[in-house]
């Protein structure tokens, strides 16, 4: 999963909806200052789930309270967004604003407005600090978290209990309930996905629970450091070579099929977002909730921050568009509209006020920890402009780090420099 939090099956699910979902866009390259045109990703895995009826409903409300104003949405897949967007840009015929998974190429080609420019001071100091970090190029504003997820280990209460196994807190502890939980004839005592789909999140939840990442110290990356190397060290000798991460290698099991394991009780620990939980809980599977175990060598620090993903809102520059666009995202912004929006899809909002409004009317104490975790997560380097073609190299070859027979820093070595080559390009 790129930097994005609905992956494959939204899109797929979405593939389906587009004769309803996309409405034409203009041609002209220039505002005329009355029609804003949004192109935004599709959410919803249905017709009874699709964005079209939040969008409906809040561009309804906008045009109600700006009179002689319009605004054209488009939604598409998530597979599809980015590439429709990019195709817009590269014809002259950039929306006024955008949904998406990624901004920061956009905003090292000064195609996009800053924060600064659109906002007013209060709205733009509302965002979580570590979105607002992920957001910014050069200390400006450019890519706007609409909504987030952070990870949490989950596990399966009945399973857990049955095998006799206690809620981990370090590795050492997730090591020893995975054998009890193997001994108990679980499928997965720990689903480890590292498969293609989406290896790069699972491996940064890793990482930062070893005091690793992905991005360096001064900028760009660090993906061969020694902290790296030695967590999946860890993970290859203690997890897979005993067998405690299922039948499935975990370069070759995707997020997606981890995640229906678990919807059918084979999957002692994962780790997950709200969604999955908002679904195991409906199938009546009883989940607990914790931070990510950290390394043994960490378990005396400051607890690691939890890995976010946040999708992102950008504005484009056209002549005379920013009052409206700036206006737009004002309402967008407010308390009532993002929850709103982050309530349908059981997502997590990104400014400070919603997330404090949404904290005050959960209901479930993992909510409250979602919300937490989000405050002080690390998210991906997204403000690199490099990231995209980054992830995928990670995606495709992070999950070989962890086969019995692998050098995992020979692996990591080899990924590092792909990733060279890649920001090398001009």
């Amino acid at each position: 999963m790129r930097p994005r939090l609905f992956g494959a099956t939204a899109s797929v699910a979405a593939l389906g909806l587009l004769g309803s979902l996309v409405t034409a866009c203009g041609s002209s390259a220039e505002s005329d200052g009355t029609t804003l045109r949004l192109v935004a990703a599709e959410y919803g895995t249905s017709p009874g789930t699709s964005s079209r009826a939040y969008w409906d409903k809040l561009t309804a409300a906008f045009t109600a309270a700006h009179p002689g104003k319009k605004v054209e949405v488009t939604l598409y897949p998530w597979d599809d967004v980015d590439r429709e967007v990019t195709r817009l840009v590269e014809e002259g015929d950039a929306p006024d604003v955008a949904l998406m998974g990624a901004y920061s190429d956009f905003a090292a080609q000064g195609r996009l407005y800053a924060a600064g420019e659109l906002l007013s001071i209060r709205a733009e100091a509302n965002f979580l600090p570590p979105l607002a970090e992920a957001g910014s190029v050069d200390n400006a504003l450019y890519g706007l978290p609409f909504v987030a997820s952070s990870r949490l280990l989950f596990y399966n209460e009945e399973l857990f209990d049955k095998a006799g196994a206690e809620p981990p807190r370090t590795w050492a502890d997730l090591q020893e309930a995975a054998g009890k939980l193997k001994k108990a004839d679980v499928p997965y005592p720990y689903a480890l996905p590292l498969g293609p789909e989406e290896a790069h999140a699972e491996a940064l939840i890793w990482l930062l629970s070893n005091g690793g990442g992905y991005a360096g110290g001064y900028g760009g990356y660090s993906i061969a450091s020694e902290e790296n190397a030695q967590t999946f060290r860890w993970i290859r000798d203690k997890l897979v070579t005993p067998g405690l991460t299922g039948p499935v290698p975990p370069g070759e099991l995707n997020r997606k099929d981890a995640f229906a394991a678990f919807l059918r009780g084979q999957v002692g620990m994962l780790n997950g977002y709200p969604s999955l939980l908002h679904e195991a809980r409906a199938k009546g599977i009883k989940v607990g909730t914790l931070s990510m175990p950290v390394s043994d060598t960490l378990e005396d620090w400051k607890e690691p921050p939890a890995a976010g993903v946040a999708d992102w809102m950008m504005a484009f520059k056209r002549d005379g568009n920013r009052e409206l666009v700036g206006s737009f995202l004002e309402f967008v912004y407010e308390d009532k509209n993002l929850n709103e929006f982050a309530d349908r899809y059981h997502l997590l909002p990104s400014t400070v006020s919603a997330n404090q409004a949404s904290r005050g009317v959960a209901t479930d104490p993992s909510e409250t920890q979602f919300l937490e975790a989000l405050r002080g997560a690390e998210l991906y380097p997204v403000n690199e402009p490099s990231w995209l073609q980054v992830s995928d190299t990670v995606k495709r070859n992070i999950g070989r780090a962890v086969a019995p027979s692998a050098d995992p820093k020979a692996v990591l070595e080899d990924i590092a420099r792909d990733v060279e080559d890649i920001t090398k390009k001009p």
